[in-house]
């Protein structure tokens, strides 16, 4: 009995059955009892000798990716797998839906795999709090802050949200628009979206703007798709906006699209921010005014200070790394 027979006796695929045995977070509920029902069925036993050479000779570095269409990270990951290779290290990619635990998805794999050290793109802080403790590799966390954590194997890098956010609200406010939606993010004071609003309030208050978050935010998920559904709910409840800040490129896309099809022009009836600087931006019609995150500079620093820590046990860096305030063609003014 292999796991092959379990895969085909449950109707599950080798890959899933594997992660079942092996005790990945990943895995359905259901999914997880089918496959054990046969497993006590057939008394099967796993090869442990064979896992435990398996877990010895993994030694990569890994790169846990939250989120799966968040093009940011694509282009992070492609930089990070770059920067490895060159320094000589091999790099295990592992992609996780947004709203999963990466930290208990991390900590499985150092009990499995055991990588010498640990990459997140993206993370939810509360999460990192409650469950990073038992992890002793060194980590690097992109893109959100880890800094109050406190964590010694931890490091993190990333950009200033909350200024970020404010100065895109300075943008639209001095070309007169009064009435701003944001669209986009999980509003969890541990999330990178939570600066992001906070900078949006900061900056309303100063300038005098009106900004009912109840009203004006509509959460959605980085996905075009999802945030295509949110534009037209946001404009249903709030149809006097004329600017809409999406706090993910790839969620301003969608927002343009969905305008378009309600039969508004961007930027001449509505504009349009968006946030991270992706490629695509800048060739969609209209080119994107967006905040422009330095994911060269963000993958530099992650891979440095990473590779430090596996050969040098260097203390935890946290850093800010400067962003751009690009100001493309989906922002009008005011007449």
């Amino acid at each position: 009995m292999t796991i092959k027979d379990i895969a085909r006796l449950s109707g599950c695929g080798v890959a899933t059955v594997s992660r079942v045995l092996n005790d990945h977070p990943d895995v359905s509920a259901e999914t997880r009892r089918k496959v054990m029902a046969v497993v006590e069925e057939q008394g099967f036993q796993p090869n442990n000798n064979a896992k435990h050479l398996k877990q010895q000779a993994s030694s990569s570095i890994a790169i846990i990716v939250k989120g799966t269409m968040n093009f940011l990270f694509a282009e992070l990951v492609e930089t990070v797998q770059s920067l490895l290779r060159d320094a000589g290290q091999d790099a295990a990619v592992y992609y996780l839906d947004e709203d999963a635990n990466e930290v208990a998805f991390a900590g499985q794999l150092c009990r499995e795999r055991r990588p010498m050290g640990i990459l997140f793109l993206g993370g939810d802080l509360e999460l990192f709090q409650a469950g990073f403790a038992p992890i002793a590799v060194p980590c690097v966390l992109l893109t959100n802050t880890a800094r109050e954590l406190g964590f010694d194997n931890l490091s993190s890098f990333t950009t200033d949200d909350q200024e970020a956010a404010d100065q895109v609200i300075q943008l639209l406010a001095g070309q007169g628009h009064r009435h701003i939606g944001l669209l986009g993010g999980n509003w969890s004071c541990s999330q990178i979206s939570y600066r992001r609003l906070t900078g949006c309030l900061g900056a309303c208050r100063r300038l005098g703007l009106p900004f009912d978050v109840d009203r004006q935010c509509e959460p959605c998920r980085y996905s075009m798709p999802e945030a295509y559904a949110a534009t037209r709910n946001l404009l249903e409840r709030c149809p006097d906006l004329t600017a809409i800040f999406a706090i993910s490129d790839v969620m301003a896309l969608g927002a343009i699209r969905a305008l378009n099809d309600l039969g508004k022009r961007v930027p001449e009836d509505i504009s349009v921010v968006g946030y991270d600087g992706i490629v695509t931006g800048q060739y969609s019609l209209p080119r994107l005014t967006t905040v422009r995150q330095d994911a060269q500079r963000l993958a530099e620093r992650g891979v440095d200070t990473l590779l430090r820590g596996i050969t040098r046990n260097s203390p935890p860096v946290h850093e800010l790394v400067p962003f751009q305030l690009i100001e493309g063609e989906s922002v009008a003014r005011l007449s």
